[in-house]
């Protein structure tokens, strides 16, 4: 179970298999260094959403998603209010979850709270990234499988609810991670494995101001 062959002969991790959409975010997306803070806070937003669901759930909502919620620019978010709330809730293309939808908006304000502190989300998320002597020898599906959450993913999760967030358990965090290269988790073997550590090499890392 842990790769499988595309028909285009490509060796992926198993999880993208299954459908086009996955296997177009494994090969271009996931695990590739990200400093974006738009596309960072997308994924926290959207990782919080799954919750409970399919992450090809939510991928395949994304482009209605990101319509719905401004393109996840933080400050446009934060002065969202009860109306677009009733519109959210009304919008069949994304998950209709008080909770969560509540929680993006929330968020969103907190990601204006960091970035006076920080200087940005993306300095923040990368400084948790994990030393590599932290990180299993080999990527093996055996090595990994196991693996749910991190001392880094754990500590970022404790810090980020610290500051009033919402929905950033330890197990999103992570996945979180892992999504947006702060790991690079492609099992050996999988095609998009060297491509995604020469990202991560020649990627510059964003600083904390404080």
């Amino acid at each position: 179970m842990s790769l499988v062959t595309g028909a285009d002969g490509r060796a992926r991790c198993h999880w993208s298999g299954a459908h086009a959409d996955y296997q177009a975010y494994h090969d271009t997306e996931w695990g590739f260094p990200v400093s974006d803070d738009r596309r960072l806070f997308e994924k926290l937003c959207l990782e919080g959403f799954q919750s409970g669901l399919a992450w090809l759930t939510i991928l395949r909502k994304r482009e209605q998603f990101r319509r719905a919620f401004a393109n996840f620019d933080a400050e446009q978010v934060a002065r969202f209010g009860a109306r677009d709330v009733k519109r959210l809730l009304a919008d069949a293309g994304i998950v209709r979850h008080r909770g969560k939808i509540e929680a993006a908006i929330h968020n969103a304000h907190m990601v204006l709270e960091l970035r006076a502190r920080e200087g940005s989300l993306a300095a923040f998320a990368w400084s948790y990234e994990p030393a590599k002597a932290e990180r299993p020898a080999r990527r093996t599906w055996e090595a990994l499988r196991a693996i749910t959450t991190t001392p880094g993913a754990i500590a970022m999760s404790k810090e980020l609810k610290k500051r009033g967030w919402k929905f950033v358990g330890p197990t999103t965090v992570y996945a979180f991670m892992q999504a947006m290269g702060l790991v690079n988790d492609h099992l050996d073997g999988c095609h998009v494995q060297r491509a995604a550590d020469q990202a991560r090499r020649a990627f510059e890392r964003p600083r904390r101001t404080a």
